[in-house]
């Protein structure tokens, strides 16, 4: 019998990367039983997506309540009343006050996509800065305005014009906030004229990149440059959005408002939304027709997302991400004397990872990451790595996740950490 994974492989494209060869069969919270019935504890979350765990039953119950209403008519062609609730509540829910309009999408990147039109035509300007190591998507625009070359930017040719790039900053390795900060003057002096930048965008947690945090202060530092250039503040919460950080949106830590926000990925508890959230005179800039698309909206999708909602608010999952990133961090760091490759642990709430350099040095060691991540694997445990390097792993498990299959996840890590180093 031809196994799944050749047939994966005869079937799908190779470009179509897969981190594990695990064949999922049924999910439930941060549960997944593959076809063979091998249960597996989930800390990727579809990659934050299902914040609220998978197959969360009021997630469940208003998707089928919505099924048996329509599925699909196109919110351009025939409008729905769910879709501009959920607008209405994320126009309340972004960090900023005055009034504030709301568009949907489906992917993430799809959100990017967008909020850099909607910047452009606003501003009337083309240029876009963006940050090393900073993760917005595989489109073309997308792929431009993410700062790692593999696997996202080798072979696809030119990029997109008008993008730049400045160094995220990141004391680990080597980048003050000050430095980084030097880097938007000059680029102001010798490669673009602020009057012709349209918009910044910045992860205020990096993800693909590393999970590194903007620091304390550098949002409001950015937020000043921009008001001084009337240059648009883009904060792509794709992956930071919706509890994940201890607040439902990252930058509410930094006290701080973006004019557009873009998010996706735990918006819609496992169904594919996205949406873009931003000052009303922004938002309103392009003409009718200018934004959307045939799904942009999906009527199960938006009655998934205020599930979603309901859920954060009523199970108080910002305040149970802290305490599960508090809880992760302080195992994490009871065992880091008898890791010495350990370099950092890091991250609010519940987006937190680990850094391995080889032992002794400051040189990225994403060798033994990945003997981590394959260890745990073997215990049952899925994993994610992330990082400009490849040397940091990332835990993106459900926010719902019972305290029992928490503990239970935390001793195959520590297992995990000292088999790797065997």
């Amino acid at each position: 019998m031809t196994s799944m994974t050749d047939r994966k492989n005869a079937a799908i494209s190779r470009g179509v990367g897969m981190t594990t060869q695990i064949y999922a069969d049924r999910a439930e919270n941060a549960e997944i039983w593959d076809k063979e019935g091998n249960r597996y504890i989930d800390f990727a979350a579809g990659i934050a997506v299902v914040n609220t765990g998978h197959r969360h039953p009021r997630v469940i119950q208003a998707v089928k309540d919505q099924l048996d209403r329509f599925t699909h008519t196109c919110h351009q062609v025939v409008p729905y009343e769910n879709y501009v609730a959920l607008a209405e509540r994320l126009n309340a829910a972004t960090p900023g006050k005055g009034p504030k309009k709301t568009a949907f999408y489906t992917t993430g990147a799809e959100a990017v996509e967008n909020a850099i039109k909607i910047a452009r035509h606003y501003t009337g300007r083309p240029g876009i800065v963006a940050f090393s190591g900073g993760f917005h998507g595989r489109t073309f625009m997308g792929m431009s305005l993410t700062g790692k070359v593999q696997p996202y930017k080798a072979g696809f040719g030119p990029m997109m014009n008008d993008v730049w790039h400045l160094p995220f900053p990141n004391d680990l390795h080597g980048v003050t906030q000050d430095q980084a900060l030097a880097a938007l003057d000059r680029l102001f002096k010798s490669d673009i004229d602020p009057a012709r930048v349209a918009a910044l965008i910045i992860e205020p947690v990096q993800g693909e990149g590393g999970f590194y945090e903007a620091p304390a202060g550098f949002m409001q530092r950015l937020r000043e440059i921009c008001d001084q250039y009337s240059i648009l503040l883009i904060a792509d919460e794709v992956q930071t959005g919706f509890a994940r950080t201890g607040k439902l949106f990252a930058m509410e830590h930094h006290g701080v408002a973006a004019d557009l926000t873009t998010m996706a990925k735990g918006l819609g508890g496992g169904l594919p939304i996205s949406a873009v959230t931003g000052r009303a005179e922004v938002m309103d800039s392009p003409a009718p027709g200018g934004l959307g698309g045939t799904y942009a909206g999906n009527p199960l999708a938006v009655a998934a997302a205020h599930a979603v909602l309901d859920v954060i608010e009523d199970e108080d999952l910002c305040a149970r991400a802290t305490r599960l990133g508090q809880r992760l961090k302080q195992r994490l760091a009871g065992i880091a004397s008898d890791v010495p490759e350990i370099a950092d642990i890091r991250g609010p709430g519940f987006m937190n990872a680990v850094e391995f350099n080889i032992a002794g040095s400051e040189k990225p060691n994403p060798d033994f990451a990945n003997r981590v991540r394959e260890e745990a694997l073997k215990r049952n445990l899925i994993l994610l790595t992330c990082g400009v390097y490849g040397n940091v792993i990332r835990f993106l498990a459900p926010l719902t996740i019972q305290d029992e299959v928490f503990d239970e996840a935390l001793t195959i890590l520590e297992d995990s950490l000292r088999a790797a180093r065997a």
